[in-house]
């Protein structure tokens, strides 16, 4: 399978996972070496690598902001990056806000195995993982 399928596959299990809140079908999509690149002025930025501890700062990102999908924005892949344009609703301390994220992953195995993540209002998101 030429790579740009082969990538559009993979992102495609993990955005169908995600609408479903299917959270074990999400995690199988992660490739053991995954790394996470968060960016920003926050606790939580810096790069995150190993599975187990990008998973981590996920799971606190999600505890701190209590993250909802909105809508699945689009899909793309080419024959090296594939990417999920996203809207998710964050809401702390009675605050709520929505927050476009643009997901940029590097693909290997057929698993999600580098994430750059990319917020369109990027102090907004700095206030809610403060």
């Amino acid at each position: 399978m030429p790579a740009r399928e082969a990538n559009f596959a993979a992102i495609t299990r993990y955005v169908v996972a995600w609408a479903r809140g299917d959270l074990p079908g999400i995690v199988a999509c992660y490739h053991d070496d995954f790394t996470l690149h968060y960016f920003g002025n926050n606790p939580l930025s810096g790069t995150h690598a190993g599975k187990v501890v990008a998973m981590g700062v996920l799971r606190e990102v999600s505890l701190k902001t209590n993250r909802k999908l909105v809508e699945i924005v689009d899909v793309m892949a080419g024959s090296n990056r594939a990417a999920v344009l996203v809207r998710e609703a964050f809401s702390r301390d009675g605050r709520t806000a929505e927050v476009e994220r643009l997901l940029v992953y590097s693909i290997k195995n057929s698993l999600l195995h580098e994430c750059w993540v990319y917020d369109a209002d990027q102090a907004l998101v700095d206030e809610f993982l403060a």
